[in-house]
């Protein structure tokens, strides 16, 4: 059963369909499901005043502190290499590019554990590259790098995923009708290609951080969890409950919750105004 189309204010809408009771009633156990755990853990947080006193801890601190720079330096990195990538796949000139997308997604898919290990087999000191690296002085695992390094191996794919389709979706007439104006490629691509795929660009960049932020196996394989240097906050919520703390613990979940929830938040706000502004949109 479709829902009606209604005339308001000028704009044409599609009220929603009724559905079985069945299914409504699956789709709030389902929601609740996934909404409880995560807000007894902010009820938790907030009602014993452990996530007060947390943020005056200085090892929360130093941590937070430490996520911030590590996972600003990894967006950098995975623009830098990224973007490039997430270009020539959307254009299609990137030989053997199925391959290469399979080999892009694969870290979204990989245990994050098989993810640091496998950093570990090629960066470490025994490793692959370790021997060259170390030749010029260049030691990787278990230092402040090695965050950044772990944090842009598993979460570059969100943003060459979002950026490929946000790319591949920008109308070629407009394209082709900058360089009929006399636009060069790097014009065409600078001021019509990526303002037009803004809002993926930036969705990719969020979902980018936010995987970033929330790291850990990766992390503590290949970088350790050493206080002040590579131990970010979702290890200090791993490192306080096996100490026993558990409200440090989980008052350190909880900022992580909270930044996650305002970055999906930022991220539906991103691609709400994108349908928005889409040729045939309602007021487009």
């Amino acid at each position: 059963m479709t829902g009606r189309v209604l005339l308001i204010g000028g704009r044409r809408r599609t009220s929603p369909a009724p559905q079985p009771w069945s299914v409504a009633a699956l789709a709030g156990l389902g929601a609740l499901f996934l909404a409880l755990p995560v807000l007894a853990l902010l009820g938790r947080a907030v009602a014993e005043g452990s996530l007060a006193t947390v943020l005056g801890s200085r090892v929360v601190a130093d941590a937070l502190a430490l996520s911030l720079a590590t996972t600003a330096a990894s967006l950098v990195l995975t623009v830098g290499f990224g973007l490039p990538l997430a270009i020539m796949l959307a254009r299609g000139g990137l030989p053997g590019a199925g391959l290469v997308e399979s080999l892009v997604d694969l870290p979204i898919v990989l245990p994050p554990s098989v993810a640091g290990l496998a950093l570990l087999l090629l960066l470490g000191r025994r490793g692959a590259l370790g021997g060259p690296l170390d030749a010029f002085g260049i030691e990787l695992p278990f230092t402040t790098l090695a965050v950044v390094l772990a944090q842009t191996f598993v979460s570059a794919p969100f943003f060459i995923r979002s950026a490929r389709t946000g790319l591949a979706a920008v109308d070629r007439d407009l394209e082709d009708a900058a360089r009929a104006d006399g636009a060069s490629e790097r014009e065409v691509l600078w001021r019509v290609s990526l303002p037009l795929a803004g809002a993926s660009l930036a969705a990719g960049l969020v979902m980018t951080w936010a995987r970033s932020l929330g790291e850990f196996g990766a992390t503590i394989m290949f970088a350790g969890n050493i206080e002040g240097r590579t131990q970010t906050l979702p290890l200090v919520v791993y490192g306080e409950f096996q100490g026993g703390d558990l409200d440090a613990s989980i008052a350190a979940a909880a900022i992580l919750v909270l930044a996650a929830f305002g970055v999906l938040v930022a991220v539906r706000a991103l691609r709400w105004g994108r349908a928005l502004d889409a040729p045939g949109a309602p007021g487009a």
